[in-house]
């Protein structure tokens, strides 16, 4: 009676005081990121100095004081190392390093800027906003070209649109690489627009 007693207890165990061994992968750290600082728990490392030199082994509360002294930071860079290896870096500036490195080598989008300006517009407002144009090439967007038109001015569109053709040339002959007519000049209402992209791309 008594045996039957223990297995209906052991029925009556609830699941929630099963526990189960979490596998190995979820302890792991994530190899892109450094131990700094504080984080670095095992003792002793060896140090690499700002300049790149061997500072010598010592104990992890050691390099992290000189790391202060020099206002930077405790990095482990080699953590597989025996000791460790540590090394004393400015960590926030090489992280952005690393950002902007990595930014270099992805897609860069290509946009659609626009310049406007108008018949009238002086030689030094025009020169400006031929400025801008190549430096809108330079990061490797299309150009949009819109002159504004007011009042009779439409019925002078195809002077104007030759004007604006003159503006383009004018672009292509200041630009290292030269431009390339991806919509050549044409009225649209109230305005003439051309569309224009580097003579490589």
């Amino acid at each position: 009676m008594r045996g039957h007693t223990t297995r209906a207890a052991s029925r009556r165990t609830p699941r929630s005081t099963v526990i189960r061994r979490r596998s190995r992968d979820q302890f792991q750290r994530d190899e892109s990121e450094h131990r700094v600082n504080r984080a670095i728990r095992i003792s002793p490392v060896r140090v690499i100095a700002p300049d790149g030199e061997q500072a010598g082994v010592m104990s992890a509360d050691e390099a992290r004081d000189l790391a202060q002294e020099a206002g930077m930071d405790l990095v482990e860079v080699a953590p597989d190392a025996r000791p460790p290896v540590c090394r004393i870096m400015d960590y926030g500036k090489y992280k952005y390093d690393q950002s902007k490195r990595q930014s270099k080598t992805t897609t860069t989008k290509v946009e659609l800027k626009t310049i406007q300006f108008r018949p009238n517009t002086g030689e030094h407002d025009l020169e400006t906003k031929l400025r801008h144009a190549e430096g809108f090439l330079n990061d490797g967007n299309k150009v949009k070209m819109v002159m504004r038109l007011r009042g009779r001015e439409r019925a002078h569109m195809g002077r104007l649109v030759e004007q604006v053709g003159a503006v383009i040339e004018q672009l292509n002959e200041r630009y290292k690489d030269g431009v390339r007519i991806l919509n050549a000049p044409r009225g649209e209402g109230r305005q003439i627009t051309a569309i224009v992209a580097t003579a490589a791309s």
